[in-house]
Formats: structure tokens, C-alpha cells, sequence
């Protein structure tokens, strides 16, 4: 009995160690997925939250904005790795390469604390960070390397600490990296809407809609006959929680986003694409 108690706790003890990086893994690609979508339909004047995306949308959308981040990081592992195994590092190149990464890093926390002042310079959210983590990931490298030279004990509180500043920026520029990214993606959704399913929408009332090229017809009235007018030049940017958001075929700054219900309101048709077969 105890053996098997012993048992069921080793499986459980195993299933854990592999559940909780899993969930780790997947609460930080729906976050940038999240961020991603947030920046990207924010540019369409959409607030992320009314489409009502799953989880599964989010996590589905960060490998986009993740690509990037994931391979510089590999690249800078890599040359980082072939750095130290190629140099021999002497005691005085480290003491100078110290006091240059320190100099890095409280230029970056100036930077940082300077935020109201200059938060508006342009990639100020990717820069910053960038020069905070690399100057603390060399800092923490060097220390160590000095401890070993002189033969003492490495610091490791230290090196902790700014591995988790390291860690933390790493996070924050990978962030700021998918807010790009979906601002990117819009940019390119918005000049190419075409490429978009093109919709007729039938609607009982009025639309009373003011982006330029969209076309409105009366409908000729009839028996049985319920939707009264019909619009074409509209495009489905994205499908929500039965909510279509449409948006014109060709890019305007006065252009806005249209919101129907998938309810007995309105009448929805698909257009083919002219690509005969």
C-alpha cells in the first residue's frame, strides 16, 4: 500500500512539473497574442475586448509578434556562448568592460526615470529596455567572470538580481516588440483590404453611413419582402462574438468601422472572388 501511495505521489509529482511550465508557456503567448491584437484592431478604431476573441485566438495570433524576439534572443545566446569560449578574458579587460557596463546600465535606469520627459521619443519602449537587460545580463556575466579570476566566491545575489532585471526587460521589450507588430499588421491589412471577404449587407433601416465608396441601393418593395436597402463595398476585417465588424474595401482617414449583430436585422451575402476557375 505504501509502495503504491509512493507511486501515485512520483506520477503526480512528474504531471506537475510538466503542467505548470505549460500553463506558464501558454499565459505568455495569450498576453502577446493579446497585445498583438490589442495594437492591431485599435488602428480600426476597435477596442479588442467588444470582438470577444477565445484564448485560443489570442495564443493562435502570438507566434507572429514572438518570431522576431525569439530569434534575436537565440542569436545573442549563441554569440554570447562563442564569445566566452573564444576569448580569454584578463583581469584588467574585465575591471574596464565592468565599469562600461555599469555606465550602460544606470544610463538606461536614467532613461527610464526620464519616461515623462522623453516617453514620446520614437521606440523609446524598445530601446530602453534593450540597453537595461543586455547592460545587466553583461554585468552579471562579468561579475562572475572576475569572481573566477581572482579566485573568490561569485556573487550570486547579485547575479540573481540582475538576471531577473535581465528577465524582466526581456519581457517588457518582447511586449513592446508584438504592440509593433500588430500596428504593423494593420498597416498592411489597411492597404489591402481587398484581399478581405467582400459582403452585400440587406438592411431594413437606413445605415445612414459616410465612409467614401461604399454604394447604397433601395430595394425595390414586394411581398414578403423585409429589408429595404442594400450596401455594397464592404469588407469582414473580423469576425466576433456573433458581430461582424466591416470596414470599406479602399483605405480613408474618415473611414469607420460598421458592427452588425448576425441577427434577423440584416441580410448577409458572401461575394466570390473574380478569379474564374
Amino acid at each position: 500500500m505504501a509502495e503504491q501511495r509512493a507511486q501515485i505521489e512520483r506520477w503526480v509529482s512528474f504531471a506537475a512539473g510538466i503542467v505548470a511550465p505549460v500553463t506558464l508557456i501558454s499565459a505568455l503567448l495569450f498576453y502577446f497574442g493579446y497585445v498583438s491584437a490589442r495594437s492591431q484592431y485599435e488602428y480600426f478604431g476597435i477596442d479588442v475586448d467588444t470582438i470577444g476573441l477565445s484564448t485560443q485566438d489570442y495564443v493562435m495570433r502570438s507566434p507572429q509578434p514572438l518570431l522576431v524576439p525569439l530569434l534575436v534572443l537565440t542569436l545573442l545566446a549563441v554569440a554570447g556562448l562563442l564569445l566566452h569560449h573564444a576569448i580569454k578574458p584578463t583581469q584588467t579587460a574585465v575591471r574596464r568592460s565592468l565599469v562600461a557596463a555599469a555606465a550602460l546600465l544606470v544610463l538606461g535606469v536614467i532613461a527610464l526615470f526620464l519616461y515623462p520627459a522623453i516617453g514620446d521619443v520614437p521606440y523609446y519602449a524598445l530601446v530602453v529596455p534593450l540597453v537595461i537587460g543586455l547592460a545587466a545580463a553583461a554585468l552579471g556575466y562579468l561579475s562572475y567572470v572576475a569572481a573566477r579570476l581572482a579566485d573568490r566566491r561569485p556573487p550570486v545575489i547579485l547575479i540573481v538580481l540582475l538576471g531577473v532585471v535581465t528577465t524582466t526587460c526581456a519581457f517588457w521589450a518582447t511586449a513592446t516588440t508584438a504592440e509593433y507588430s500588430g500596428r504593423g499588421l494593420a498597416k498592411s491589412d489597411a492597404e489591402n483590404l481587398g484581399r478581405f471577404p467582400a459582403v452585400i449587407l440587406d438592411t431594413k433601416e437606413r445605415l445612414q453611413l459616410r465612409s467614401p465608396g461604399l454604394e447604397e441601393t433601395a430595394l425595390r418593395p414586394g411581398a414578403g419582402q423585409t429589408f429595404n436597402y442594400r450596401y455594397r463595398g464592404l469588407r469582414v476585417l473580423v469576425v466576433g462574438d456573433n458581430r461582424l465588424f466591416l470596414v470599406p474595401q479602399r483605405w480613408n482617414p474618415s473611414n469607420t468601422t460598421l458592427v452588425v449583430s448576425l441577427d434577423s436585422s440584416i441580410r448577409v451575402q458572401f461575394q466570390f472572388q473574380n478569379d474564374p476557375p
